[in-house]
């Protein structure tokens, strides 16, 4: 359960690497980017948002989205970058060690 956890927080750090975006958004970034295949429910959203949140890796604000509804925007922290590099390092290693 920890891993894929973990491999939840990546994949939203790296959703939030080209800008903010609400949860919906992220969720839909997350769909389109795996061709339909991983599909996250909110079950699963918030509380990672808010496990990132606490880590402080990523900040969120309240603001007006495109269709005129408040929704709360999470913006990557500094230190939510450099966990994303340090999380993307250890992926490729590990994809590495499969390949050999």
């Amino acid at each position: 359960m920890e891993f894929l956890q973990g491999t939840l927080e990546v994949l939203i750090l790296r959703s939030l690497q080209a800008g903010s975006n609400h949860a919906y958004g992220i969720a839909q970034f997350l769909e389109q980017q795996s061709g339909n295949e991983f599909v996250v429910d909110n079950g699963s959203l918030y509380p990672a948002l808010q496990r990132l949140r606490q880590r402080e890796w990523v900040t969120a604000q309240w603001k007006m989205s495109p269709n005129a509804r408040r929704a709360r925007y999470y913006r990557l922290t500094p230190l939510g970058r450099k966990q994303l590099v340090e999380e993307s390092s250890k992926w490729q290693r590990l994809d590495r060690k499969s390949v050999v």
